[in-house]
């Protein structure tokens, strides 16, 4: 079958890479970059690019029309640190954009929809460690309440109108290519710049906060390949539990001296992304996703240390 794939939100740090491997496998012309703001001249000059606004009906509707997908990738969002500052906008992209996106699916009878959801779906009553599947959800951000709301609407879609929608709770992640869109989590993003750059990081998040996080080419690889599984093997239609490795600040910046003996970590205090931090789960059991469709991780903190400083220095 030939797919075309419409990537909603693809100049964000998800999207960049996204773009790039999908258009690797399923060809330049296939992949339609959609975003609200233009993109960098790669993703610009590889393949198709598209203005969307999830929020505008006409616009999205318009693109479906013309290029008639079978599959898209919504990952237009405003993430949790971002989302506190405006609540209101974050719920209101973070939701219609997604209910948008869902009904022309629909109309236009696309084949399979992505969507990601996120740890901050968990919330100061949710276990800590190995966070399961399923258990006490009480998200206390705008962006945790969004994605907790988004994910029994993708499953309301698939027994409602057999929609097949796909998703998985991403942990923090952490990319060379392209910068983060304000989460809790984007310290582990920001410390190799700084530890090029000047040999030291200020920390918003205390030394023993430890968070569940990715490498993105891991990410990136279980996206696709929760997309190509088997429908018939999927037994969670809200969205996956999604698991790399987990650590602190100070677990992180140990690993960083073996490559820069030099560096130091220093700490701000009271910043409000750690309020957020202390909400979410240190560690997360992702059986699901490993025996229903095969995943297992392969980038641990010192692979992904290895990689970001070495790519990072390029």
């Amino acid at each position: 079958m030939h797919d075309t794939i419409l990537v909603i939100g693809a100049n964000g740090q998800i999207g960049t890479e996204l773009v790039a491997e999908l258009r690797t496998i399923y060809g330049d012309n296939k992949v339609i970059a959609c975003d609200i703001r233009r993109p960098d001249y790669d993703t610009r000059n590889a393949g198709p690019f598209e203005f969307v606004n999830v929020l505008d009906k006409d616009n999205l509707k318009d693109i479906c029309q013309k290029y008639k997908p079978t599959m898209i990738y919504l990952l237009a969002a405003i993430l949790s640190a971002t989302g506190e500052q405006n609540p209101k906008l974050a719920w209101d992209l973070n939701m219609n954009g997604l209910l948008n996106v869902l009904d022309f699916a629909i109309e236009f009878n696309v084949r399979k929809v992505y969507w990601p959801s996120s740890i901050a779906v968990f919330g100061p009553n949710s276990p800590k460690d190995h966070t399961s599947q399923y258990c006490v959800m009480d998200p206390n951000t705008v962006y945790g309440i969004s994605k907790l709301a988004g994910e029994r609407w993708c499953e309301y879609y698939f027994r409602k109108h057999g929609l097949d929608v796909r998703s998985l709770r991403y942990p923090g992640l952490i990319s060379w290519k392209a910068a983060p869109g304000g989460g809790t989590t984007d310290y582990a993003v920001h410390i190799f710049h700084d530890a090029l750059k000047k040999s030291s990081y200020s920390s918003f998040l205390s030394a023993d906060t430890r968070l569940p996080m990715m490498y993105m080419d891991d990410a990136i690889r279980g996206t696709i390949e929760l997309m190509e599984a088997p429908a018939d093997r999927l037994t969670i239609r809200s969205s996956y539990n999604f698991s790399g490795m987990d650590f602190t600040p100070e677990e992180l910046a140990a690993e960083i001296r073996v490559h820069i003996p030099s560096f130091t970590l220093g700490y701000v205090a009271n910043d409000p992304r750690q309020a957020i931090a202390d909400s979410w789960p240190r560690s997360i059991d992702d059986s699901y996703a490993r025996n229903d469709w095969n995943w297992a991780t392969r980038f641990d903190m010192s692979r992904t240390t290895e990689e970001m400083l070495k790519h990072l220095r390029k």
